[in-house]
């Protein structure tokens, strides 16, 4: 019996768009909630939301049953989180802060097993093989993992080229807030000079048979976007939900303003 089979690599292959939602709050049960709602994939955030590798597990758990697709982003592209990620199942990874295609190398050997990588092998005590219960997971855990990297400074533009010539790459997912303050425009992801070159950068990541993606919650926005060919987009995070909603009660029974967010970014 080989690997479950990662539904989300196989429309991205096939160059299905797959919409998303960024799960930042740290809590299951608002991974049970949003793993209810029909998204085609969900991001753990482990970068910027409260999370560890045990909190990561049991969002995991709490996403059993939901048939969106996991993601989870670590907090940094390290082989030694992103074993641990791999290890309690979650077969899809988007690393933050690439830069370089040699970075870029270093994450596809850490996602992979020998000889393809260095991904060092507990399967025995990991989830992702139904703790030894799958016979054949390790000769065929390496082509169900999917790396998706994430661009968010000027330098990594400039080494696109180079990034999206990287075997084992599956998808490469442009960070606009990150960018936005990279380019002098923080706070500002939607300014015009930053959405030009993210445009630009999808295009190019599209041209070079990648699937691209990113995470953008102005409706416009996220047409133009899937319409330059993106094809895994984000919509909307828990935590900005939540705000959103709890803001419009109060606002609605206590006749007070509710902000909105200008960015539509998070």
């Amino acid at each position: 019996m080989p690997a479950p089979i990662n539904l989300f690599k196989q429309k991205l292959l096939a160059g299905q768009q797959q919409i998303g939602f960024w799960l930042g709050m740290g809590s299951p049960n608002a991974a049970e909630i949003a793993g209810g709602a029909g998204f085609d994939w969900l991001l753990i955030d482990g970068e910027h939301g409260p999370n560890d590798i045990t909190s990561l597990l049991s969002q995991m758990h709490a996403l059993q049953g939901s048939e969106s697709s996991k993601v989870i982003r670590p907090p940094v592209g390290e082989a030694w989180i992103l074993k641990q990620i791999l290890d309690i199942g979650c077969q899809t990874v988007l690393v933050p802060m690439v830069e370089t295609a040699e970075q870029a190398k270093q994450l596809v050997q850490a996602v992979n097993y020998p000889p393809k990588g260095i991904r060092g092998v507990g399967a025995a005590l990991a989830r992702a093989s139904h703790h030894n219960r799958i016979p054949d997971y390790l000769q065929t855990a390496n082509e169900q993992v999917c790396l998706l990297i994430q661009i968010e400074a000027q330098r990594g533009l400039d080494n696109l080229e180079k990034i999206l010539t990287v075997d084992g790459i599956d998808g490469v997912f442009i960070g606009p807030a990150d960018l936005a303050a990279d380019m002098g425009y923080l706070g500002l992801p939607t300014a015009e000079p930053v959405q030009q070159a993210v445009c630009a950068a999808i295009k190019q990541i599209v041209a070079a048979g990648k699937a691209a993606g990113i995470l953008m919650a102005v409706p416009e926005l996220v047409q133009q976007y899937l319409k330059l060919g993106a094809t895994f987009v984000a919509v909307g995070t828990d935590v900005t939900s939540f705000v959103k909603a709890t803001d419009s009660l109060v606002a609605q029974y206590k006749n007070t303003n509710a902000p909105e967010s200008e960015s539509g970014v998070y």
